[in-house]
């Protein structure tokens, strides 16, 4: 780091160091943090704005609290840049999303600083309170501190654990701070938002409050009882919303979250109270930079980019991606079927549903961060009638498993679940990964489940699951696909049919999926049958059956999960038919594959050409012999 350029953030490694400054430089040295911050990730991407937010109070919470031993949850974690950044990994944070580098949230194996690990939103509140719960059964008075903030608030199981804490007895000693900022990646929805939008500081209040504590002491007391439900009714003619106070919470706030002063003050007078505090923060997605605070949504993530330009918007690939083919299919069946309506859990742009979200206002829905909501949602259109489209990451789906199985599976509900970022992702992490749907999907009665190894077929499998009468799934990865021409009509596949793509001898691969590339360059080589399966449930039964009797053995491949996944469902059908075949089952390892390219950790879990070539030959040497030629990796 060049101690000219930041002479304070230079001395800071650790935040034992922060708190050598004097309180009076706080604001400079923020102003540091946030230039570095800028520098580093415009030159290698990540996460932007919801770090530039949280600036000032990330500085301000390491200085006052005892971190790492006063515990500090964040909550989401792409909010905690700058925390890496304060907390030892100041030099490393220019490998952030690199293989071997740092996470992109916190990590507990990466640094005793990250208290949780963080992927997915709203879990803070109750891992803090599980934490504040543990320490004060041993007696141990340290701090414990939840910050929750870009659309986090608006999930269920924030308010699980809000209801939780302000409800128990003996009270635990929990600070959540609330950063509002008004944005999760698009900008937050629903009535939580609005009511944070009408909400007024009220600091005479709490004063007030404050001092009338200490004058009536036992909170039990008949005349504080009273004194607190007149304070309730009081506070409600002037604050439009006394929600957290109602759940048990002594809520403090709104302050400016860029005020390092008065972030400084109200938190040393929170470290003072017992029991469960809020702190009501606002901030500004983006803060500090122009470009990302007029662009909130463009600066949530970038790639690398220059700060004295801003991010250049670069033309469309060649090739749509999986999720563009989505989002014109969606288009265009909304247009052809007027039953049709699409939902999304706060994921508008990263699931291709800006276009549809402006040419069908009325036929959108987004839930916020609320993944149980949205699916549950779709049932009780479905009960009426409509066609409801389901636009998720694989892995939040993960979020909504219970509803999916009861709310909709149980009662076979006409509800089509796209499944976006499918398989391995990529440099987000394990948090992300789409690793598991095809375990998590098939076991499921009533459930159609699709994989697409093009883009062509992937519009044809989105139109087959709508049209289906029952619940369907279309899983199909990040990126692009092979490049094969999306034809405009919406015309749908056979369920239940693979395509036989090569007649071959000895062995026939299995292929789910966007893997369908590799198997092909495998059977070209070793002159192997290959099939591209397309459907995860139902297998096509007659033709597996039909070369189970006239081939040696199986490779099945897919990016999913080997255990439980597509694989597992080959190796189901023939021990029920009685069939001993010998079956290599390639896919994702059994464990969590750390951030890296999606390319590196293809080859990692052995699915490109050459490593799933190696893995052949290793089960059966003698395809050796017969001089395979070269194939690419």
């Amino acid at each position: 780091m060049d101690a000219q350029r930041y002479p304070r953030l230079s001395r800071i490694a650790i935040p034992t160091d922060l708190r050598q400054f004097p309180e009076a430089e706080l604001p400079a040295i923020a102003e540091e943090l946030r230039a570095y911050l800028i520098e580093t990730v415009s030159q290698v991407g990540g996460h932007f704005g919801a770090g530039l937010g949280v600036i000032e109070l990330t500085v301000a919470l390491h200085y006052l609290y005892d971190t790492p031993k006063d515990r500090l949850v964040w909550d989401v974690g792409h909010q905690c840049y700058p925390h890496k950044i304060l907390t030892g990994r100041r030099d490393r944070i220019h490998t952030v999303k690199k293989k071997d580098g740092i996470a992109p949230f916190p990590k507990r194996d990466e640094s005793e600083y990250d208290t949780f690990g963080v992927g997915h939103s709203s879990t803070s509140i109750s891992a803090a309170l599980g934490m504040a719960i543990a320490l004060q059964s041993t007696g141990d008075e340290r701090h414990v501190v939840a910050v929750i903030g870009d659309g986090a608030m608006t999930a269920g199981m924030a308010y699980e654990a809000l209801n939780h804490a302000g409800g128990m007895d003996p009270e635990p000693n929990l600070l959540v701070i609330l950063n509002d900022n008004r944005m999760s990646i698009s900008e937050n929805v629903g009535g939580l938002t609005k009511m944070l939008g009408r909400m007024m500081s009220s600091r005479t209040m709490n004063a007030m409050r404050e001092g009338g504590k200490k004058l009536l002491g036992d909170k039990r007391k008949p005349t504080a009882r009273f004194v607190r439900r007149w304070e309730e009714h009081w506070k409600g003619m002037f604050v439009p919303s006394t929600l957290f106070e109602e759940m048990g919470f002594h809520y403090s706030g709104p302050i400016d979250g860029h005020d390092l002063p008065a972030l400084v003050t109200a938190l040393k007078t929170l470290k003072t109270l017992k029991g469960p505090q809020l702190l009501h923060v606002i901030t500004t997605k983006g803060k500090g930079y122009d470009l990302a605070e007029g662009d909130q949504i463009e600066y949530h993530a970038v790639s690398p980019f220059d700060p004295d330009i801003g991010v250049v918007k670069k033309g469309g690939p060649a090739k749509p991606t999986y999720t563009q083919v989505f989002g014109d299919w969606l288009c265009d069946m909304a247009a052809a079927d007027a039953k049709l309506m699409a939902i999304t859990p706060a994921m508008r742009e990263g699931s291709g549903m800006v276009r549809f979200s402006q040419e069908f206002p009325q036929r959108y829905f987004d839930t916020a961060i609320a993944e149980q909501h949205a699916v549950t949602l779709a049932a009780g259109m479905a009960c009426e009638g409509a066609k409801p489209v389901v636009a998720i990451y694989s892995t939040f789906l993960q979020r909504g498993y219970d509803q999916l199985i009861h709310d909709v599976a149980v009662q076979d509900l006409d509800v089509l679940f796209a499944l976006d970022r499918a398989g391995v992702v990529g440099p987000d992490g394990a948090t992300h990964a789409g690793s598991f749907d095809h375990s998590y999907l098939r076991c499921i009665p009533n459930m159609l489940v699709m994989a697409p190894a093009d883009e062509d077929e992937c519009r044809k499998m989105l139109s087959t699951g709508f049209k289906h009468r029952g619940p369907a799934a279309v899983r199909y990865p990040r990126g692009t696909g092979p490049g094969v021409a999306v034809q405009a009509n919406l015309d749908t596949l056979p369920i239940g049919k693979a395509e036989l793509r090569r007649r071959g001898g000895k062995l026939a691969v299995l292929a789910f999926g966007a893997v369908l590339p590799a198997a092909a360059q495998l059977a070209e080589e070793f002159g192997l049958t290959l099939v591209n399966m397309r459907f995860v449930k139902p297998l096509d039964r007659a033709l597996v059956l039909e070369l189970a009797n006239s081939h040696e053995g199986f490779v099945t491949m897919e990016d999913n999960a080997v255990m439980g996944g597509a694989g597992s469902g080959v190796a189901e059908l023939l021990a029920a038919e009685g069939l001993a075949l010998p079956i290599l089952h390639l896919g994702l390892p059994d464990h969590f594959q750390e951030h890296a390219s999606r390319e590196q950790l293809l080859v990692e879990a052995g699915l490109d050409a050459a490593t799933a070539r190696l893995s052949l030959l290793a089960r059966w040497p003698e395809l050796a012999k017969a001089g395979p030629r070269s194939v690419a990796g």
